[in-house]
């Protein structure tokens, strides 16, 4: 099986309060949606992000779903401006400010971490060193 991932779907408690951060808090369109119930947003190349009720992603995969913080989701931006500009727009849309902005001085990130309304954490960076190759490739130099 190749190595890659298209979807990213996470279970929400309010499918509109958390397609409100989304839409208003972090800028972002959706590719498709079924209101009220799921929506999707392009995310990257190939990559679709889905918000969709947390009973119903329980349900379709056979086993409760619930909620957690074991992870982190992670959107770069081109500047500390706009990291400061996302953090504003995530808090007026309902996000929690888990970390303020500021510079990591050990992996030279400016970033600051938010909570949509479901608790999923949002890491918000501008990493000077980061560059995407044509093919896709990531580098962290």
């Amino acid at each position: 099986m190749d190595q890659h991932v298209t979807f990213i779907t996470l279970g929400v408690a309010d499918v509109a309060a958390s397609r409100r951060f989304y839409v208003d808090g972090l800028g972002w369109t959706p590719v498709f949606e079924v209101e009220g119930e799921i929506t999707f947003f392009q995310v990257g190349h190939g990559l679709v992000l889905g918000i969709w009720g947390i009973e119903s992603l329980g349900d379709d995969a056979g086993a409760p779903a619930t909620t957690g913080t074991p992870f982190a989701l992670a959107s770069n931006v081109d500047s500390e401006a706009a990291v400061d500009t996302a953090v504003d727009r995530a808090r007026a849309a309902g996000a929690s400010v888990l970390k303020a902005p500021e510079w990591h001085p050990d992996i030279r990130i400016y970033h600051a971490y938010v909570a949509d309304p479901d608790g999923h954490r949002w890491e918000i960076a501008y990493n000077p060193g980061l560059t995407i190759a044509p093919d896709g490739k990531v580098s962290l130099g």
